[in-house]
């Protein structure tokens, strides 16, 4: 061989094994999550989520990167964002706060994994609780099933309440019917009046109407929609002297008089558990969908002192936290 031939494969072969050694290490999984929010007002959630992903042993930039989708409050988003992370070819959707969004998740790919939250027998997202079938899974996030309690805690803060104003979103069909069914059945004489509302104006129109009428209290339909508006929300039922009772405890953090639901950081660190053994090689249909089992009652009572509320001394007792 002759002395340029042999620098030149020596030369080649040097180049080729540390490229072939890269091709050898395996790929860092890529997750998908996808939300109703912004990144600014859901960081609470997303440092949930990492907490279940790191206790399942992937820590963000380490051995796992994530890619986030938010529909900035629009649910008609859901679709194109993911589509784009189905082309992308994440390992996982994790969706852990909209079963519209875990619907368009689903419509986008088959072969993905999904990770969602809320009723998903309901919404057709998996066959059964224990055999999900298919390729999602994830936590039974309660919302319908604790209507009934919300408006028994309702009555005790507002025993007199003859006319309940509900505010449901008529783009969230399953909240929207759910939440009528099931406070229509919990109401026994009260009167409901049901408004519509899908953009911060209708909020502020409905309100103004709710209070017109001279309705006793406020209920809100849970829902990412107004989770998203719960700033406005308490600050309107404030301002027309209405009682509210809200599906989590982020509404009396922001003002708002009271609130009963499933722990949502509880719930958004179960996906991220579930998504980590995904990752790990476990089919989705196999995993049984979890149940939400914490639950919260919080009461601002600083808003039921401006609201001239005398709040029975049980409640405080029971609540997971009274806000001062």
């Amino acid at each position: 061989m002759k002395r340029r031939e042999f620098i030149t494969l020596l030369g080649g072969a040097a180049v080729a094994w540390p490229l072939a050694a890269r091709a050898q290490q395996p790929a860092m999984p890529v997750v998908g999550f996808l939300d109703f929010g912004s990144a600014g007002e859901r960081a609470q959630q997303v440092a949930a989520f990492r907490k279940g992903l790191a206790e399942a042993g992937y820590q963000e930039g380490q051995n796992l990167s994530v890619e986030f989708r938010w529909a900035e409050g629009q649910y008609a988003r859901f679709p194109d964002l993911a589509a784009d992370l189905a082309r992308r070819g994440v390992s996982v959707i994790a969706v852990p706060g909209s079963g519209t969004g875990a619907l368009a998740a689903k419509a986008a790919t088959t072969t993905i994994p999904i990770g969602v939250t809320r009723d998903p027998v309901k919404e057709g997202l998996v066959a059964s609780l224990n055999r999900p079938g298919g390729n999602a899974t994830g936590v039974n996030f309660f919302t319908a099933e604790l209507v009934a309690k919300r408006m028994q805690f309702l009555r005790e803060v507002v025993p007199t309440a003859n006319r309940i104003a509900l505010l449901v979103n008529p783009t969230d069909a399953e909240n929207y019917q759910s939440t009528l069914r099931e406070l229509e059945a919990a109401a026994g004489q009260q009167q409901i009046l049901v408004r519509e509302v899908a953009t911060g104006r209708e909020i502020d129109e409905a309100l103004a109407s709710i209070a017109r009428e001279k309705a006793d209290a406020l209920f809100v339909a849970p829902g990412s929609f107004f989770n998203t508006r719960r700033v406005q929300l308490a600050v309107l039922a404030a301002r027309h002297a209405l009682p509210a009772s809200y599906a989590a405890r982020a509404y009396p953090e922001a003002g708002g008089l009271m609130s009963y639901g499933t722990d949502i950081l509880d719930a958004f660190r179960q996906v991220g558990v579930y998504t980590g053994r995904v990752l790990k090689g476990a089919k989705p249909g196999d995993l049984p969908v979890l149940q939400s089992t914490k639950f919260e009652l919080v009461v601002n009572l600083n808003t039921a002192r401006a609201l001239g509320l005398a709040i029975p001394p049980s409640l405080p007792a029971l609540a997971d936290e009274a806000i001062e």
